[in-house]
Order: structure tokens, then C-alpha cells, then sequence
């Protein structure tokens, strides 16, 4: 697995062993951060990626120049895969990562906020998408802000969820791409 874009393009990301993380292939890496360069600047982006396995999509979004990410995750190989990473690239300054569940953490205010990109890549087939998204107040997103909910096929989360409505929603192969915005 590799880094697509970005000033880290092309070099190798660990990711944990087992079946119990599922790291985002890179072609929905790469198409997932071509259609937001035409929504939003991922340059400065104060990112928050919940459910962060790997952390394959906030250190994308490093690479590409966000000014920080924030890696909430739960699962002891996953936040060693994580740790790993960010220090391999030299990014550990620009990030932090937070150790518990993804709902409970999306509920209370973790800096750098507001954010501006908010990944959530939960395990397929549970509900852990649209209660971590339930539990992130509204105060704590850019004006404009992205999530992005990535989802197997047959467990799309709702056209809305609170105020965000999703904008868009791309399928590749058994893995889709869910875009919600907040409605004014």
C-alpha cells in the first residue's frame, strides 16, 4: 500500500496485520482525493479521520499538504501502524493521535477544530458511521466542510444525517464513497 499523491507519493504505508482492519485501496484513495480538489482545499485542512486503521486517508491528506490530521482509532495494531507512518514520513508534528471510540471522541472537542475534511472509514456493516457523525457538533466543522463516510455497497449511510446532506456518492467495485456537506 502506498501513499498516492502529494509529497510522499508513491512511497510504501504499513498497515496492520489481521483481518481486522481494512486500509483503503489506493484507487479509491486517489480517486476520493481527486474529486476533493474540486470541492475543497485540502492544503491547510485541519483533517480529522475517525476510524483512521492505518491512517492511510489522514496522511494522505499530510502529503497533500493539510496543515494537520487528527487519527482516532481503538485497535492496539492499527495505532501502531499509525504511529509508524507519521514517524517514517517525519509527519508526527503535524498530527495527533487519539486512542478510543471513534463516537465517544467525535462527541467532545479534540484541537486542532474547526475541521475542515472529516474521514470516517468504519468497519463495514455497523452503524459506526452515522453515530460518530451524530456525536460531531456542528461548532466544531468549517463553514464548507467535507465528510466523507466510506461504506460497502449495501450499507449506505442516509442521504442525511443532522444537517449534512450528502452531496455526492461514488461506487468502486464493493467500496463506496459518501460526501455530505452541512445545509445552510
Amino acid at each position: 500500500m502506498r501513499i498516492v499523491g502529494g509529497t510522499f507519493g508513491g512511497r510504501v504505508l504499513r498497515a496492520p496485520t489481521g483481518a481486522d482492519t481494512r486500509p483503503t485501496s489506493e484507487k479509491v484513495r486517489e480517486a476520493l482525493f481527486n474529486i476533493l480538489d474540486h470541492k475543497i482545499e485540502v492544503a491547510g485542512a485541519h483533517v480529522l479521520d475517525l476510524c483512521a486503521g492505518s491512517g492511510a486517508l489522514g496522511i494522505e491528506a499530510l502529503s497533500r499538504d493539510a496543515a494537520s490530521a487528527t487519527f482516532v482509532e481503538k485497535a492496539k495494531p492499527a495505532l501502531a501502524a499509525i504511529r509508524e507512518n507519521l514517524a517514517a514520513f517525519g509527519m508526527a508534528a503535524r498530527a495527533t493521535v487519539v486512542v478510543g471510540d471513534a463516537v465517544a471522541i467525535a462527541a467532545r472537542h479534540v484541537p486542532p477544530a474547526p475541521w475542515r475534511i472529516v474521514f470516517v472509514d468504519p468497519p463495514y456493516k455497523t452503524d459506526v458511521a452515522v453515530r460518530s457523525v451524530s456525536a460531531l457538533p456542528l461548532a466544531h466543522l468549517e463553514r464548507e466542510a467535507i465528510v466523507v463516510i466510506e461504506h460497502d455497497n449495501r450499507n449506505a449511510p442516509p442521504d442525511a444525517i443532522g444537517s449534512l446532506l450528502r452531496t455526492d456518492q461514488r461506487r468502486y467495485g464493493d467500496t463506496s464513497v459518501s460526501f455530505y456537506r452541512n445545509t445552510p
